[in-house]
């Protein structure tokens, strides 16, 4: 499996509140520059529309530690949704046969490895970015 190289390290900080502040600043950006949802472009989906909302209320439902594993991948990771063209494991969702699951493996600035995690629903073709931790490509 190929991983994209993302042109950012990952986010720096020694709490949750220091790496949640740099992830917000990065969200905020995209947030000020949409006009009702968040998203972001992606090469792969052909220039479609990836919403970011999902992230946010999914992560939440983790505890403390893991949430900022997770955000210091923020960056880097919204880095390979917008540029990556390489092709994604595609998973369809055992519970729901409207979903398909999408993994994206990169590697950041300084050699760490991550996965995300994009979800389309088949029907309305809609893509939201779901999640965001460290794996390596099998």
């Amino acid at each position: 499996m190929n991983a994209y190289n993302t042109k950012y390290p990952q986010l720096s900080g020694s709490s949750y509140n220091e790496v949640l502040k740099r992830a917000r600043q990065e969200y905020n950006v995209i947030a000020h520059s949409t006009k009702r949802q968040p998203y972001v472009k992606s090469k792969f989906f052909s220039g479609e529309k990836v919403f970011l909302a999902v992230f946010w209320t999914h992560l939440m439902d983790k505890n403390q530690k893991d949430r900022t594993k997770r955000l210091r991948f923020y960056k880097a990771a919204l880095d390979l949704l917008r540029n990556s063209q390489i092709n994604p494991d595609t998973i369809a969702s055992t519970e729901d046969q409207r979903m398909l699951l999408y993994r994206f493996y990169g590697v950041t600035k300084d050699g760490s490895h991550f996965c995300i995690q994009v979800k389309e629903d088949i029907r309305t073709k809609r893509k939201d970015f779901m999640s965001v931790f460290d794996r390596k490509p099998h």
